[in-house]
Formats: C-alpha cells, sequence, structure tokens
C-alpha cells in the first residue's frame, strides 16, 4: 500500500528554512480520499492519526504522533470531515503539526530565535502619532499585553511613535527567550511561531501561550490599525477573505497549544 498522504518530497541536497521546508512539502494535485475510518490510538506514549487502522505519516516520512490524545483528536476530526477529495488547506491542525514534525522538530533553536527577533520589533512597541481615537485604541489593547511581558522578561521595553526602528533591551528580550527555551514539544513552538507571524508580535502569541489572553483578544489586538481603517474607508472582499483564512490559523493554533496541555 502506498505511503499515506505523501504530497511530495524536497529535491534532493535541497536546503530550506525549517518552517518552509514542511510547508514546501504540501504542494500537490489534492489526493482522492482513500480511508473511511478515522481513529487515534496510542503506541510508545504518543497518539497517532489511523486511517482504516493505519498510522499516517507526514510528508517527510515521520509518523503524524502527538503527545496527547486531546491534539491527535483535532487532527483526525480534519481527516474525518474530508469529503472526496483531501484538501489540506481545511486542515490547519493537520498542516501545523506536519511543518512541526517534519521541520521544526529538526532545528527548534533556529524556530526560538525567530521568534525572538520578532519580539526585537515587536507590533506593539510601533504606536501611531494620531488621530487620538486611534491611539486610544492602540494603549487599551496594547499596553496590557507590554506590562505583563515586562513582569515575565523581568525588564522594560522601549515604545515609540512612528516605524523608526527602535532597539529593544538585550536583557528584555533575553527575558522571554528563557520562558521559550522551557517548550519542548516542537507542535507548540511550531504554533507559537504561527501565531507570532500572524499578528506580528511574538508578545501577543506569547500571553495567549501563558493564558494571559485568549486567541480572540491577540487577533483583536494585532488588527486594532487595520480595523481603525476598515471603520474609515472599508474593507473589500479579497482582503477580507485573507483575514478569515489567517484566523482559522490562528485559532488552530491556539487550539493545538491548549491541547497539548503547556
Amino acid at each position: 500500500m502506498r505511503d499515506i498522504l505523501s504530497f511530495s518530497d524536497p529535491a534532493e541536497g535541497e536546503k530550506r528554512d525549517p518552517m518552509e521546508s514542511a510547508q514546501a512539502n504540501m504542494r500537490r494535485q489534492l489526493p482522492k480520499r482513500f480511508y473511511k475510518s478515522v481513529e487515534t490510538g496510542e503506541r510508545d506514549g504518543l497518539h497517532h492519526i489511523l486511517l482504516d487502522g493505519r498510522a499516517v505519516k507526514t510528508p517527510g516520512q515521520t509518523p503524524l504522533a502527538l503527545s496527547t490524545a486531546a491534539a491527535a483528536s483535532l487532527i483526525a476530526d480534519e481527516f474525518d470531515v474530508q469529503g472526496e477529495e483531501i484538501n489540506p488547506a481545511t486542515m490547519p491542525c493537520y498542516r501545523l503539526a506536519n511543518t512541526a514534525l517534519d521541520g521544526v522538530a529538526a532545528d527548534m533553536q533556529a524556530v526560538l530565535e525567530d521568534i525572538l527577533r520578532y519580539c526585537g520589533t515587536d507590533l506593539l512597541f510601533y504606536r501611531a502619532d494620531g488621530p487620538p481615537g486611534l491611539t486610544d485604541r492602540q494603549r487599551e489593547a496594547w499596553d496590557p499585553v507590554v506590562d505583563w511581558a515586562e513582569r515575565v522578561a523581568g525588564a522594560r521595553f522601549t515604545l515609540a511613535e512612528g516605524v523608526m526602528h527602535v532597539a529593544q533591551p538585550r536583557e528584555a528580550i533575553a527575558g522571554l527567550g528563557i520562558h521559550l527555551n522551557t517548550v519542548t514539544d516542537p507542535v507548540i513552538l511550531a504554533a507559537l511561531h504561527s501565531m507570532t507571524s500572524l499578528t506580528g508580535s511574538g508578545l501577543l502569541a506569547l500571553a495567549v501561550w501563558k493564558r494571559e489572553i485568549d486567541a480572540a483578544q491577540a487577533w483583536e489586538a494585532a488588527h486594532v490599525d487595520e480595523d481603525w481603517n476598515i471603520a474609515q474607508w472599508g474593507e473589500d472582499a479579497e482582503a477580507k477573505a485573507r483575514r478569515t483564512a489567517r484566523r482559522a490559523e490562528m485559532d488552530a493554533a491556539d487550539r493545538l497549544i491548549k491541547a497539548l496541555g503547556d
């Protein structure tokens, strides 16, 4: 029987960023649904997704196994609702797990450092100089998260008006890194990286992870400026569709973090 769901393989000797390499493995013509039953099963302390009793592998041929039954069930549910074809675009938890196991697991330090780079130029540090309605909304949504992050890091961050780069104190970023270094599950780290890139804010991702705020609050905070502009000028359908798709990715990352119990 053919390998289950091997969408593509990287070229011989090809080198890619650990996040991009796994994502690039899922760009082929959609396969037909070939299974009837979807279950999860435990083996060696990990929870696998079983299609007609056969364990699923990632596109990189890594066993698709997660550390909790709840996390495996999220992916099993995505398989279960597929129609005649298996469409990874409708399976955000599955895609994120593939990214984690095929890419992030190979170099967790690189992914951690990328999140910290986001923190160094975090969205929440750069404030508008007007109008008052926008600046008020930024303070209301962003200040509590910045204050929380300063307590976590044990150091102060520097805020600025406009988009000119402002270097953050090394001790502040290092303080956040201490907490990120406690992540041992590549799926959690991949979820945090996804949240960070989707919001433009490592601080928001960390605050969701530590349950200081929920994913909906983080999403709203990340889109204060965009929502302000929409209120003034309206929103086109294409931009709305992109935002809806990105929100689905955010929610999937949040569900996986919670299901993994961290």
